[in-house]
C-alpha cells in the first residue's frame, strides 16, 4: 500500500510539535482515512522513534467506529436511524440515541428475565469465570442470533460501527438493582495473565463495546469513564459505544456502572472481537 508522501510530511510534522499518535489516528479517521491507512501510516512515522524507545504504545489493531463525518445528527444503522448525542475523538466514545425502541428494550429483558443469575467476571488466571465482589449485578448471555430479535439488533449495531457481525460475542443482559454497581475497569484481555491465550482463542482481542441501556433507574446508574470524567446517563432506547485499538491502560478505555441509588437498571452489552468469534 503506497502512502501519500503529504501525509508522511504532516505526520513527521505533527509528532515533532509533540502531538500523539493515538490523536493523529484519530484525526485520519475523521478525516476519512481508513484504519489501515492510519495503521501503516503512523508506523512508519514513528518507526525510528520506537527503535529508540521501544515502550512508546502504537495503535495495533483495525477497531470498529461509525462513519461520522460531517458531523451528523444521526446515521443510518441497517434498519433503523439513530442519533448522535455526543462523540469524544480520544478515547473514541460515542453516545447514541434511539438504538433501540422501547418495545425491543422490554422484549429483550422478558426474553433474559428467567436466566438470570449472578454475574460472573473473566478468571485471568485460567480464562474461565468467576464471582467477582466489584461487580454486584445478574446477569446472562445470549448467543450471537440466538432468538430474531438478538439477531435483529446485532445487525443493527454490525452496521452502526461498520464491525462484521460475525466479530461480535452475544449479547449480555444484566439487571443493576439498587445498590448494585461495576467498579471502573478495562473490557481488553489482560496479555500479561496466564488465562488470555485460552480466551483469544475465540475470536482475538475485544476492540470495542457497546453499551444499551433497557431500562432506566430512578437515579444513579451512569456509566462513567473516569480519565475524562465522562458520565452517561442510563436512558432507555440509547447507548455508549467506545473501542480500544490494543490492551493497554493509555487507551483510556477505563470504565464502570455507579451504583443505582434508586430504582433498578437493565442494559444489554455487544463486545467486539478482532476477527469472528466462535
Amino acid at each position: 500500500m503506497q502512502i501519500d508522501a503529504n501525509l508522511m510530511k504532516w505526520l513527521n510534522d505533527c509528532l515533532a510539535r509533540g502531538h500523539s499518535p493515538e490523536s493523529l489516528t484519530t484525526s485520519m479517521l475523521q478525516s476519512g482515512w481508513s484504519q489501515e491507512m492510519a495503521r501503516l501510516a503512523i508506523a512508519e512515522a514513528l518507526g525510528k522513534e520506537l527503535r529508540a524507545k521501544p515502550d512508546v504504545p502504537l495503535p495495533t489493531r483495525a477497531v470498529p467506529e461509525p462513519n461520522l463525518l460531517q458531523s451528523p445528527i444521526s446515521v443510518q444503522a441497517g434498519d433503523r436511524l439513530v442519533d448522535v448525542w455526543t462523540t469524544v475523538k480520544f478515547p473514541r466514545v460515542v453516545v447514541f440515541g434511539n438504538v433501540l425502541t422501547h418495545d425491543e428494550c422490554d422484549q429483550l429483558i422478558s426474553l433474559a428475565q428467567p436466566k438470570l443469575a449472578r454475574s460472573l467476571t473473566v478468571d485471568n488466571q485460567t480464562g474461565g469465570d468467576e464471582v467477582n465482589p466489584a461487580r454486584t449485578s445478574d446477569g446472562m448471555f445470549f448467543t450471537r442470533g440466538e432468538h430474531p430479535l438478538c439477531e435483529r439488533i446485532e445487525r443493527r449495531l454490525a452496521a452502526l460501527v461498520n464491525w462484521p457481525y460475525e466479530y461480535g460475542e452475544g449479547l449480555q443482559v444484566l439487571r443493576y438493582k439498587n445498590g448494585a454497581q461495576y467498579v471502573p475497569h478495562y473490557d481488553y484481555f489482560d496479555p500479561a495473565q496466564p488465562g488470555t491465550p485460552r480466551i483469544l482463542e475465540r475470536g482475538g482481542q475485544r476492540v470495542g463495546t457497546i453499551i444499551m441501556y433497557l431500562k432506566t433507574p430512578e437515579r444513579g446508574g451512569a456509566t462513567v469513564f473516569p480519565d475524562i470524567g465522562l458520565e452517561v446517563a442510563p436512558i432507555k432506547g440509547s447507548a455508549v459505544f467506545f473501542s480500544y485499538d490494543r490492551p493497554h491502560p493509555d487507551t483510556k478505555s477505563l470504565h464502570g456502572g455507579a451504583p443505582v441509588t434508586l430504582g433498578e437498571k437493565y442494559v444489554a452489552t455487544k463486545w467486539l472481537r478482532e476477527r469472528e468469534f466462535t
